[in-house]
Order: C-alpha cells, then sequence, then structure tokens
C-alpha cells in the first residue's frame, strides 16, 4: 500500500511539513492558510451535503421574489465561471500573484481551493429558497435514496483520492511552502477510478446532485446546471492534459471512455 504513488506522495509531503526549516515568516504563512483552506473547504462540504440532502429548501438567503431567481441565478453561476477561469493559462498566473510576495506561486493550489470552497459556501448558504416542495421521500424509499446519496459522495471522495489527495485538498501548496520545497503535482492520474473514466471527479459530482431525497425546483435548477457544467467543463480540462501529456495522454484517452466505463469485453485493448 505504502508503495502506492497517490499514498507514497502524500507521505512524504506530510513527512517534509512535520520538520520545516527555520523562517517564521515563511511558517506562520503556511500554517495560517493551511487552516484558512480547510475550515473553509470542511464548511462548504458540510453545507454542500446538508442543504442538497433537504433540496435547497432551507438557507440563510432572505432576496426578495422574484429578484430571488436573479440571486439564485448568480449563485449558480459564479463557481463554474471562476473554477474554469482560475484552471485556464490567464487565470493561472492571476492566482499567483493574489497573495502577495514571493510565495505566490507555490500557494496557487491552496488559494484555489480557499476561493472554490468560499464560493460554494456562498452558493449553499445564501440561496433564498423557493418554498416549494415537489416530493419528499419516505420510509424504504428514503433510506435507498439516502444510501445512493452516501455512495455517491464517498465515490466523490474516493476520485479525488486518485486524482491527488493533497491537489484537490488545497495541501500541496501550504505543506510545500512549510517545508520550502517546489510543490510536486501528481503525474496524470490512471488509477483507481480514472482506469474505468476518464472523468470520475465529475460523473461522482453529478451524481450528488440526482440522489437527493427531497426535490424542489431550486435542486432540479441546481442539478441541471451543474450537470451541464460536468459534462462540458472536462474538455477544456483534457485540452490542457493533451498540450501537457501528448502521447501518453492520446493512448489513455482511446483506452478509457469519457464518463461511461465499459465492459471489459468492450475495451478497445482488452485480450
Amino acid at each position: 500500500m505504502l508503495a502506492d504513488p497517490r499514498i507514497a506522495r502524500l507521505l512524504a509531503l506530510i513527512r517534509a511539513a512535520l520538520r520545516p526549516p527555520a523562517g517564521m515568516g515563511r511558517i506562520m504563512l503556511a500554517l495560517t492558510l493551511g487552516v484558512i483552506c480547510h475550515a473553509t473547504f470542511a464548511a462548504a462540504v458540510l453545507a454542500m451535503i446538508t442543504a442538497m440532502f433537504f433540496g435547497l429548501s432551507a438557507s440563510f438567503g432572505t432576496v426578495a421574489w422574484p429578484w430571488a431567481a436573479l440571486a439564485n441565478a448568480a449563485l449558480i453561476a459564479q463557481f463554474p465561471l471562476a473554477h474554469s477561469f482560475f484552471l485556464s493559462a490567464r487565470g493561472a498566473k492571476v492566482l499567483t500573484r493574489l497573495i502577495p510576495g514571493p510565495h505566490g506561486a507555490t500557494l496557487a493550489t491552496t488559494t484555489y481551493a480557499i476561493i472554490a470552497s468560499a464560493q460554494l459556501l456562498a452558493l449553499f448558504t445564501l440561496w433564498t429558497p423557493s418554498g416549494i416542495i415537489w416530493w419528499r421521500a419516505e420510509g424504504a424509499a428514503f433510506w435507498t435514496i439516502t444510501a445512493a446519496y452516501t455512495a455517491s459522495w464517498l465515490l466523490l471522495i474516493k476520485a479525488s483520492f486518485d486524482a491527488g489527495a493533497e491537489v484537490q485538498s488545497g495541501a500541496l501548496g501550504w505543506m510545500s511552502l512549510l517545508a520550502r520545497i517546489r510543490p510536486v503535482f501528481p503525474d496524470m492520474p490512471t488509477r483507481g477510478l480514472f482506469a474505468l473514466i476518464r472523468q470520475p471527479i465529475y460523473v461522482a459530482f453529478a451524481l450528488t446532485l440526482w440522489t437527493v431525497p427531497v426535490w424542489t425546483p431550486d435542486q432540479l435548477a441546481l442539478a441541471v446546471s451543474y450537470t451541464a457544467y460536468c459534462l462540458l467543463a472536462p474538455r477544456m480540462k483534457e485540452k490542457r492534459f493533451a498540450h501537457r501529456y501528448g502521447a501518453d495522454f492520446a493512448r489513455y484517452k482511446a483506452d478509457v471512455p469519457y464518463a461511461l466505463p465499459r465492459l471489459k469485453k468492450d475495451r478497445p485493448h482488452a485480450q
């Protein structure tokens, strides 16, 4: 297990961070941003799990209708727009300048995780509910759907681990700064769920949108919008991968489907 590069890379980063070289200012900056990053991340995930479990039927938004529809639409749009921008070449340059001083590039993954978490936290806490509930699961249906919802979140966690837990959580940036080392990004992910489909994070995220026990117009709007994003946005990611990994990605793309796993007998290179 320790030979698995996903685990070995993470353990090496943790060991390096536990023995930081001297530099009080650098250490305090790294630890402060680490706390902010993971606290915001945890709050955002908790808000998302809870809000969607109840179909966005309860939140803290108080915008009067019909203006609430525009406010909610803006909350939906702000996450994918910023998410896509900061993953672009231009956005990556902006990201490295958001932390003043010489450490902006090292902290880029942490800064990105803080921004993304804050956006999701805003979406799920500032949403103004419509007050309409179309359907609420009860009895066996409730427990079945809840199990599916839990499984979807577990798949999302597994996919994030397979992609590189230190990058997905934002830990790579602040831990690298703490250890005063250059951030080492994972290679192109091909293990775990990435051996079955090329976009398991987006697929798992989409599954969380549809496996909820309470359905409202609010949840439907969110599910439709973000499912479309989950299907289309990875195209930009794959362009970056094609440029970065060249023939390796071309072979991977030819052998592994985009979003739906193939049966073993249908795999192009299956023997």
